[in-house]
């Protein structure tokens, strides 16, 4: 196959691996894994002409110290921990979130130990209000997610859900992909270190809920 100069240039990161992501996503249809894989060079091209997301391009989010990154679970996948209750939409453009979700996702793929595809997520929910809700910016990190990064996310915890963040969720609910929606599992309170612990050694799980591990920021890590 041949592609255009502009687009011939972002294959540098492209592998084996990557292409067989794309495959899977779509049920192992070449058709529409091949649709799926241009769409995402062309927006790769567009959107990260230089190649990557610097932390210039994302003070204000960086700024709030929600996401961090330490220690790998039971099967070797990074974790990351996410507050969304430190997420303020009014702090910056939905531009800058989207950036802000590619700067993370690019992070968290260059820290993958070798052989590993996947990450595992924990979405701390405490706190989470109004002021927090931003359907437009959650809608635009899931199409990032599962249309340029598919197959990355192993598993996510929802962690300290308060009853209010279900109406968020209703109206995102939709739009999640049914593979990815298996992935999502929601975590009872009275169960939380119990759970955790079913999936990530206590040695790996941050120290906040109970493990050894110090939670570093994404930037720092």
């Amino acid at each position: 196959m041949r592609f255009a100069e502009p687009l011939s240039s972002c294959l540098q990161d492209v592998d084996d691996f990557m292409i067989r992501r794309f495959l899977r996503a779509r049920d192992l249809d070449i058709e529409n894994a091949s649709k799926l894989f241009l769409k995402y060079l062309s927006w790769r091209r567009s959107f990260v002409p230089n190649g990557a997301i610097s932390a210039s391009e994302v003070p204000n989010h960086l700024a709030q110290q929600k996401l961090f990154m330490q220690g790998l679970d039971k099967t070797g996948r990074p974790i990351v921990v996410v507050y969304g209750g430190r997420h303020d939409p009014s702090k910056a453009s939905l531009e800058e979130f989207k950036r802000f979700v590619v700067y993370t996702l690019d992070k968290i793929c260059s820290r993958m130990p070798g052989g590993q595809e996947k990450f595992m997520g924990i979405a701390d929910l405490k706190g989470w209000g109004y002021k927090s809700s931003d359907i437009r910016g959650y809608l635009a990190a899931l199409s990032i997610l599962q249309d340029c990064y598919p197959e990355r996310l192993g598993k996510l915890f929802l962690i300290h859900v308060p009853y209010i963040f279900m109406t968020a969720w209703k109206m995102v609910y939709p739009f999640i992909d049914p593979k990815t929606k298996k992935k999502i599992v929601f975590v009872d309170n009275k169960k939380q270190k119990t759970t955790l612990l079913g999936d990530i050694d206590e040695s790996q799980l941050p120290d906040v809920y109970g493990g050894r591990l110090p939670l570093v920021p994404i930037q720092d890590s």
